[in-house]
């Protein structure tokens, strides 16, 4: 009998610790869907936030079906670019900028030393002696070529002597407007150098722009029409895009294009078209389309590479940036930054939380469906619902999705 009592001493322990373990297994299940039902989140600190360089930003309108695509490079007319030469040879004297540098229309960019300069300053001193020498023979002239004509019409002198004074009072107007004239053609000449006082000589800058090449050095020696600096302005740039014969019937001035800069991040350009070529580029079967470009702050150099789409209808839709989806099991998804209110609670009770700690980030996974992709864009479609004024990453989806599977694939080690 003690025997049996013991027996069922040892089996009503046993039942009573199974019971203890299927509660606490329950537990364990139960705080298991917890964690499942917040399946789709992922959590970060602020640091981790800003390592991954995650951007944040909302749906965009853009118009990607209706469009054509184009290809081309960024240039400037020939009215904002400037090759800088002289009139007239020299040395070299100094040298005020360097490549790269802004410079003002009428900026002295370099002096120089010229002979040639100072033998037109000389002629014209020569020139103007003439011209007075012979203003005076003018008047002299005029004064005999008066009295002769007196003598003549009262027959005391012969009339020849009265007709050479006519024709040397004739020559001598002639040669005073011809002096004159020589010395207005070295004034012009001599205001080219800017100051006729001097033997040095400023070269200035005939429009405003930045210096692309300096081709001379202290002492060079430089003769007319040679090449020294070149400037471009680059505020008037302008896109020339090749549109192939059979979409060009769809081209018009005034529509809209938008370039992408494939070495600048994608960086999107708004222009607008104001001229199409009329004939075709060599035997590429293409035409030149122009475009003006809006937000011409941006840094652009001429020759630039770019893709473009032109806008020939307004279909808009729904867009984000490629780098918004991330891709797993199959689906697409995007995040969306979740608020804290409802992870707060949950935060309370944790008893070893440090004072100083940031609070986490929570990203909210949401799956869509993409459409076309133009641009850098992509068309967006949520099959969940995004709350109103919900922050969307833009940039580090990857990485989100990237530190879910992470977690996922932890959890299912440690169980």
């Amino acid at each position: 009998m003690k025997i049996n009592h013991q027996y069922k001493f040892l089996v009503g322990l046993f039942s009573l610790l199974l019971l203890v373990s299927c509660n606490k297994k329950a537990a364990e299940t139960e705080k298991e869907e917890e964690h499942h039902d917040e399946s789709g989140v992922v959590e970060l600190t602020p640091m981790q936030v800003k390592s991954a360089q995650i951007v944040f930003g909302n749906f965009e309108k853009k118009n990607l079906s209706e469009v054509i695509t184009a290809n081309g490079y960024t240039k400037l007319p020939p009215q904002n670019q400037a090759d800088v030469s002289v009139f007239l040879g020299g040395i070299i004297k100094t040298i005020a900028v360097i490549e790269g540098q802004f410079v003002k229309k009428g900026q002295t960019l370099a002096t120089f030393q010229s002979l040639e300069f100072n033998n037109i300053r000389l002629e014209k001193a020569k020139l103007t002696e003439e011209l007075q020498q012979a203003k005076v023979s003018k008047d002299f002239l005029e004064l005999e070529f008066a009295r002769q004509k007196e003598l003549s019409d009262e027959n005391v002198t012969a009339k020849k002597t009265f007709q050479k004074i006519n024709s040397e009072l004739e020559s001598i107007k002639n040669k005073i407007k011809n002096t004159e004239n020589q010395i207005i053609i070295l004034e012009q000449n001599l205001s080219l150098g800017g100051n006729e006082s001097t033997s040095i000589l400023s070269i200035a800058a005939p429009i405003s722009g930045y210096i692309t090449e300096v081709k001379i050095k202290i002492g060079s020696s430089i003769s007319a029409n040679n090449t020294l600096f070149s400037i471009v302005d680059n505020s008037k740039m302008h896109v020339d895009l090749l549109v192939y014969e059979k979409d060009l019937f769809r081209i018009k001035v005034g529509q809209s294009v938008r370039f992408v800069l494939t070495n600048q991040g994608n960086q999107e350009i708004i222009g607008r078209i104001f001229s199409v070529g009329k004939s075709f580029q060599n035997e590429s079967k293409s035409v030149a389309v122009h475009a003006d470009i809006n937000n011409s702050t941006i840094g652009l150099i001429p020759g630039m590479y770019v893709n473009a789409l032109i806008d020939i209808g307004k279909n808009d839709v729904e867009t984000l940036p490629i780098d918004a989806i991330a891709k797993a099991e199959g689906k697409e998804f995007i995040f969306i930054q979740e608020s804290d209110e409802k992870h707060e609670a949950g935060e309370k009770h944790e008893e070893n939380e440090k004072e100083n700690t940031d609070t986490g980030v929570h990203f909210k996974r949401i799956e869509v469906k993409t459409g076309t992709t133009q641009l850098g864009f992509v068309q967006v479609t949520s099959l969940q619902e995004i709350p109103a004024g919900a922050k969307i990453v833009t940039k580090g989806a990857y990485y989100l999705q990237a530190t879910m599977s992470n977690a996922e694939g932890d959890d299912e080690h440690g169980h």
